[in-house]
Parts: structure tokens; sequence; C-alpha cells
């Protein structure tokens, strides 16, 4: 039977809920529902329909064929990507993410659970909030969705057809780009530098051969190491929490790399609300030593986890042999250091910023804490293969900070 839901077209607050009522049952026929889009991003529609009598109410995310911004043409096959990896991370950690109730192919419309009872932890913590489960919740989370979606676990056929379904070229072209290349090349002219940086930046960036060689193994493990399945985007922007748990979303980006970009991304983000914290509240004294023990604790917990992950899954006698299980888990780790690095050098310099930096307005402050996230992203890359835990990352940017006479 035809559907005006068979071809796609942008929803809005009247549609959208006939589109709820045509593909699920999740409210009654009489429901007095109401519709609200609450989504602000720049490729996709989000709607929240809310039942004014029971309360009751589910999200609705619509992926647009064109970026809002600049109407450049964008690939729909993310939202079927989204939607699918949001089933498998909530098979492989239940509750983390928001449970899928349908997708609609032809709308390219994911109908999911309403998760109003989190809030968005980067907004969380630059209030200055905190949250004492977060770092062994997120650790755990990623060790149950990466490790099990390697070879080390699954049929080899069964995970070449999943690297081949979750080919995401469009969106790992922007990573590729934004992340791995124009911060340290700025050949398409993108990167927004702080006045009286651009100096600072030619030297440690732009100019230095040691830091580029290093990027470029990054960059290449990116592009070349298809081992687990990724979220692809996991920043503190995408982790909603409260005090009893997290939800994970918005895995568009998500494809087939190496497990460490996602360790790296947590761990990034977290270190841009401790710099935020320690130049403009230092005498937050509480919450400086939380975000301390958390960027520590989220790095030495992940590696637990894949321990932990690896024992309980991995049958293969040849993958049990003490030396190789040690080099498989510390190069993930030294990639968890090395892309914490990319991601606070990309969200500094290029045009793709994070509330931590942009919020910082006085000019010497924001000048200082652009110099002290590159000086820690550039270490947290170059010595990666050599810090063995989390106080060592964390020391990293201590050792920085203390520069600045922070």
């Amino acid at each position: 039977m035809a559907s005006e839901f068979d071809r796609h077209f942008l929803l809005d607050t009247g549609s959208v809920l006939r589109f709820v009522k045509a593909r699920t049952e999740y409210f009654p026929e009489t429901a007095n529902l109401v519709a609200e889009e609450i989504g602000d991003g720049n490729i996709n529609y989000v709607f929240r329909v809310r039942d004014l009598d029971s309360g009751r109410s589910l999200v609705v995310k619509q992926a647009d064929r064109l970026l809002r911004s600049s109407g450049r043409p964008l690939d729909l096959s993310r939202s079927r990507i989204e939607s699918e990896i949001l089933r498998i991370e909530g098979r492989l950690a239940p509750g983390c993410v928001p449970k899928v109730y349908d997708y609609c192919e032809a709308m390219c419309a994911i109908t999911m659970e309403d998760i109003s009872d989190y809030r968005n932890l980067r907004r969380e913590l630059l209030a200055g909030k905190t949250f004492p489960r977060f770092p062994e919740q997120i650790a755990d989370f990623l060790s149950k969705t990466l490790l099990p979606t390697t070879d080390l676990v699954l049929d080899r056929q069964q995970k070449k057809a999943l690297v081949k379904r979750f080919t995401n070229p469009e969106l790992c072209d922007i990573t590729e780009d934004l992340v791995l290349t124009e911060p340290y090349w700025d050949y398409k002219n993108r990167n927004v530098l702080t006045p009286g940086t651009e100096e600072f930046v030619q030297e440690k960036l732009y100019e230095n051969a040691e830091l580029h060689a290093e990027v470029a193994v990054l960059r290449d493990r990116f592009m070349n190491c298809p081992q687990a399945l990724l979220h692809g985007d996991l920043h503190t922007g995408s982790i909603f929490a409260n005090l009893t748990g997290i939800k994970v979303i918005d895995p568009e980006f998500a494809f087939y790399g190496p497990m460490g970009y996602d360790a790296g991304n947590v761990i990034g983000n977290l270190i841009f609300a401790w710099a935020n914290k320690l130049l403009t509240e230092p005498d937050n004294t509480a919450f400086l030593k939380w975000i301390r023990q958390a960027v520590a604790a989220v790095y030495d917990g992940f590696r637990v986890g894949l321990e932990r992950e690896y024992d309980a899954r991995v049958t293969l006698p040849l993958y049990w042999e003490a030396d190789f299980r040690k080099r498989y888990i510390d190069q993930i780790m030294a990639d968890t250091a090395g892309y914490a690095g990319t991601e606070l050098i990309r969200r500094t310099v290029g045009d793709s910023k994070v509330l931590e930096v942009t919020s910082v307005t006085d000019p010497e402050t924001r000048k200082t804490l652009d110099m002290l996230l590159i000086d820690t992203g550039a270490a947290l890359i170059l010595k990666r293969n050599k810090l063995q835990s989390g106080t060592a990352v964390a020391n990293a940017f201590k050792k920085a900070a203390k520069q600045y006479d922070l």
C-alpha cells in the first residue's frame, strides 16, 4: 500500500506526527501528540514527539540530502549506517545507546528512544559538573563495542562483510582532511588561528617535520587499518550522561578503523574540559582533581576492559600467546594517545572548534589556551609509544601547562 513516506522529503513538526503514527505503535491511536524540532546540527533534522497525556516521548532523526550551511550534497547512506551501528552497539553494550524503534530507508529517518533524562556531557563539564562513574562507564563501552568487532573475535567472512557494509567514504574524507591533514598543511586555507598564535602554529605545526612524520603514521593507520567497528566521532558532545549512566549518540561517522581513534577522541575532549577550567577557574580544585583523574581512569580502564574482553572472547590459540596479546593492546593504547593529540590540535586550529575553546574570550587567555592545547597534542602524538599509563597521559598535559606557569 502506497504511503506518503515512500519517497524522501524533509519532515516538519506536522508531518513527523503522521510519520510516527504510520511507522510505529509506540503511541496509542488516541494519543494527543505534539512535536518540536530539537536539533542544532548542520546535516540532520531532529524532532521530539511527545504524548501530552501520558508524557511518553521519542525522537526522530532525519538525514538531509544537503548540508544546511552550504547546500553541499551529502550521502544519505550515513543514516542507514547510524541506525545499524546503534543496534550493534545496543547489543554489545546494553543501555549505553538510545534504543532504535524504527528505521525508514526511504525517508532516511531513525525513530529512537528519547534521552531527555541525560545531559550533553560537553556542556555539563563546561559548567563544572562531575560524573564519578563516567570514566568506568565510557571505558566499559569502548572495550565492549570495539574488540568484539575485530578479526580476533568475529568469523573472518563476517568481519569482511561488515567492513564492506560500513565503508563510509564521504564522512571518512572529512576526518582525513580536517583532523589528519589540514592542521599540519593548511592547503585549503580553512584553519582559523587565534590572533597572536600565527608564528607559534607555523613552527609547531606547519614546519615540524618530526610531528608530520608521526601524524602521517596515524593518518595511514586511520585509512588502512580496518581493525574494529568505530563510532567515528566520539567526543563529549556525542555523549550524554547523568549520575547513573551514559548514552552515546550520533555514530554516523562509523566505519572500520583503528580502535584507538574512538578512545583517543574521548580522552582529547576530556583534556579540553581540563584546560578550560585550568585557565578560567584555577581555584576550582575539586573539578580539576576529578578531570585529571578521569583522563587517567579512562585510559587505564580502556586497557583493563580490552584485556577482559580479549580473555573472554578470543578463541584462536595463535592469539593466546602472551607476547602477541601485549603487543596488540600496546598498539591500541599508543593509538589512543596519538589520536587524543590529533583531536586536541584539530579542534584548536581547525574550523570545527569546541565550546571549551571558543567560550574563552579574553585574548591573552585564549592565546595561552591554544598554545597549551597544541603543545599537549604534539606531546601525545610524539610520545604515544612511550606512554604506558593513564597517569603518564595526564602528566603530558601537566608538563605542558607548567611551561605557562599553570
